[in-house]
């Protein structure tokens, strides 16, 4: 039986440098508490986003999974914006700061301005806004 109670609260992703994949989050308006020296797991600290996200080290997934991970090319998760005018700007800043912009920002025939950006391990995120 399922619990129909239940609720998605985190996405987790693993990381090669926790310091530029916060960094890379950050832009996308997840805030984190200072890393601290050898911490191997960070979790977004927002208080007003009900879905957490939890970046292991790579050597931390290791250890708990038993081999090393390695993103899928089609598995990415989405966030939701305001408006199209931030989807653009939040766009403009990861490019800006030598990121990648897969493909975007652009109108999606299903009525949102859409980008698709790529975190420093590769995990894909969409971000979105209604038109």
């Amino acid at each position: 039986m399922y619990n129909l109670s239940m609720k998605l609260n985190a996405v987790a992703v693993t990381s090669k440098d926790l310091a530029q994949s916060m960094r890379f989050y950050e832009l996308l308006g997840f805030k984190f508490a200072p890393l601290e020296e050898g911490e191997q797991h960070v979790d977004s600290i927002n208080n007003t986003i009900p879905v957490k996200l939890m970046i292991d080290s790579h050597e931390l997934a290791t250890q708990l999974n038993g081999e090393e991970p390695t993103p899928a090319n089609h598995a990415s998760f989405a966030i939701e914006y305001d408006s199209p005018a931030e989807v653009n700007e939040i766009a403009k800043k990861i490019a800006d700061e030598g990121f990648k912009v897969v493909k975007g920002p652009w109108d999606a025939f299903w009525g949102h301005r859409y980008a698709t950006v790529q975190d420093p391990d590769s995990y894909l995120v969409d971000l979105y806004a209604k038109m």
